[in-house]
């Protein structure tokens, strides 16, 4: 079985539905996964726009959501998931906001994409101070048993 994350309120590859966006209600997508190796002990989640700010002429990753040690038993995220409602255990680190947390898409021009990308790692990660991306994916290094990737697209409709 191959390593797979998804979501139910969007295809892969779709368009991501306003009520998870700063147009909507800006809460976090349903989220799903499966397949993980036998190996894993724990996962990171990692949501960024590559096509930041325009995706004619991008400059720029633009990190949405950062986090890691989420338990190897979780299975899913629901919709709109609280900080206090993430499996115990789960460490958030720093958006591009500056803040923890979900952070929804946000274009200022054109169609971005947005890439949901779990990583399977063969270890827990000691506490770290409230990571950037950057940060983590250098606590990931040597780590990574596999990764899987949704991708859903959005513009602004306003």
């Amino acid at each position: 079985m191959s390593f797979k994350i998804e979501s139910r309120a969007f295809a892969p590859g779709g368009a991501i539905p306003s009520r998870y966006t700063c147009e909507g209600e800006d809460v976090s997508p349903p989220l799903e996964w499966s397949g993980a190796p036998a190996a894993t002990k724990s996962y990171a989640l990692i949501v960024d726009d590559p096509d930041a700010p325009d995706p004619a002429a991008p400059r720029m990753t633009w990190v949405h959501w950062v986090l890691y040690d989420i338990p190897v038993s979780a299975r899913a995220f629901a919709e709109a998931i609280a900080p206090v409602a993430l499996p115990p255990g789960t460490h958030q680190g720093l958006n591009d906001w500056k803040r923890s947390g979900y952070g929804g898409p946000c274009p200022p021009i054109g169609r971005h994409r947005y890439f949901f990308k779990l990583y399977a790692l063969d270890t827990v990660l000691p506490k770290l101070a409230h990571p950037d991306k950057a940060a983590l994916e250098k606590a990931l290094t040597g780590h990574v048993l596999a990764e899987a990737t949704l991708i859903g697209t959005y513009r602004k409709v306003r």
